[in-house]
């Protein structure tokens, strides 16, 4: 899977990285490297499976898997 990553320099200093297609995926580092590693680490979370502890009293609802 390619990813488009967008690297912004910070008023405050260093860069802030962010994945578009991956909405809330957002990390920073003090150099663009260091924030190139961050967002490696931002995305393999954001893409990681959440554990299945889904609401109870979700009536009617269909609960379907998909591979990407």
């Amino acid at each position: 899977m390619n990813l488009k990553i967008i690297f912004q320099k910070s008023d405050e200093g260093g860069y802030t990285a962010y994945v578009p297609s991956l909405p809330g995926c957002i990390s920073e580092g003090d150099t663009k490297e260091e924030a190139m590693t961050n967002i490696k680490e931002a995305i393999a979370l954001y893409l990681e499976p959440v554990e299945d502890d889904l609401p109870i009293g979700i009536i009617g609802a269909e609960i379907m898997e998909i591979a990407i």
